[in-house]
């Protein structure tokens, strides 16, 4: 059963919210709750104190309203100084922002031919028509683009049953920290010590994209000879598929006469290559940025260690993860329906 009274449990904090919105971004409605109150009965000392207010201001808007009615309650327009600028400034800066450049306050303002204003005054100026923030790298696309992937989801389509399909990437890891904005306490900024001499070590990738399965294999170079010994630790991993299809990019190691000479000893794999300049089709490249922000802003002593944390970090890492990081059924290497009828 509901009580017959319920009382707003109100903080001294939240009191004074409360009392600060009635006076500042409500205070318009608030003019007329001080009509209807006075106009059921309430004085203006009784509405003044309700409201935090003045009795004399409250006397004013009810006055207001007996002249203007509720037309003279919003604010009024106030005199002040002219804006600085032309009223024409805010499209040209819109204008001049349309091009790609490292615009800062300092070069708008010459841009705009040196207007008579200071910097601060062009800063709030652009403020008001743009944000401060880095612009977004996309690949160069391939003319081909759909032409290759429509032929990919043909070959994929025309696989035997039970065969298996896999998408490949490399990337490196490197001894010097990848680093990331994180939050930090106040006050303290923190401190990612370089090594001194940067290491690098490859790593190759494969997701099966309908299972999920990442295998991966750390080697000291990128070369033809450790690609072919990648293919074929796949081929191992998958003794009963008649088919192990591997989707790459078009690096100079998937092109190479080594490899064409392995591929041509092991027929049963079938390596099919994207579009160029097409990183985005890939879902290897999804896991790589979620393993390289788990290891980012950490400094180990060695490049063995380095090497153990992106073990470690795929070790932990359930099949159902890798699907969802990769989002394979957004790429357009896939037919539809994939996954459930392979």
């Amino acid at each position: 059963m509901r009580p017959a009274h319920v009382y707003a449990n109100v903080s001294g904090e939240q009191h004074q919210q409360l009392v600060d919105a009635l006076h500042r971004q409500w205070r318009v409605a608030t003019r007329a709750v001080m009509v209807l109150l006075s106009a059921n009965g309430m004085s203006a000392g009784e509405i003044a104190e309700l409201l935090h207010y003045d009795p004399r201001t409250v006397r004013r808007w009810i006055t207001r309203h007996d002249t203007e009615g509720i037309a003279g309650l919003p604010d009024r327009p106030r005199s002040g100084r002219p804006r600085l600028g032309s009223p024409g400034l805010g499209d040209r800066i819109r204008r001049l922002l349309q091009t790609p450049k490292a615009w800062t306050t300092a070069r708008i303002w010459r841009a705009l031919g040196r207007p008579p204003l200071s910097l601060r005054t062009v800063h709030r100026r652009i403020r008001e028509h743009a944000r401060w923030s880095r612009p977004r790298l996309v690949a160069k696309s391939d003319p081909d683009h759909d032409t290759i992937c429509t032929d990919i989801r043909e070959q994929i389509t025309a696989l035997p049953t039970g065969s298996v399909v896999l998408a490949e990437d490399e990337t490196h890891l490197n001894l010097l920290a990848h680093v990331r904005a994180c939050w930090m306490p106040t006050g303290l900024r923190h401190r990612v010590m370089t090594p001194g001499k940067n290491i690098r070590r490859t790593i190759h990738g494969a997701i099966n994209l309908a299972t999920g399965a990442f295998h991966h294999h750390v080697s000291v170079h990128n070369v033809s000879v450790v690609f072919c010994y990648f293919l074929d630790q796949l081929l191992t991993a998958y003794p009963d598929a008649p088919v192990v299809a591997v989707i790459c990019d078009n690096g100079g190691t998937h092109l190479s006469g080594i490899t064409k000479q392995w591929l041509a000893n092991n027929p049963r794999l079938l390596l099919i290559r994207g579009a160029r300049y097409s990183p985005q089709d890939n879902p290897v490249e999804r896991i790589w940025a979620v393993m390289k922000q788990h290891i980012a802003n950490t400094a180990p002593a060695t490049i063995t260690d380095r090497v153990r944390q992106a073990h470690a970090f795929f070790r932990n890492r359930t099949h159902d993860q890798n699907l969802t990081t990769a989002a394979p059924w957004t790429s357009p290497w896939l037919p539809d329906g994939y996954g459930q009828n392979y």
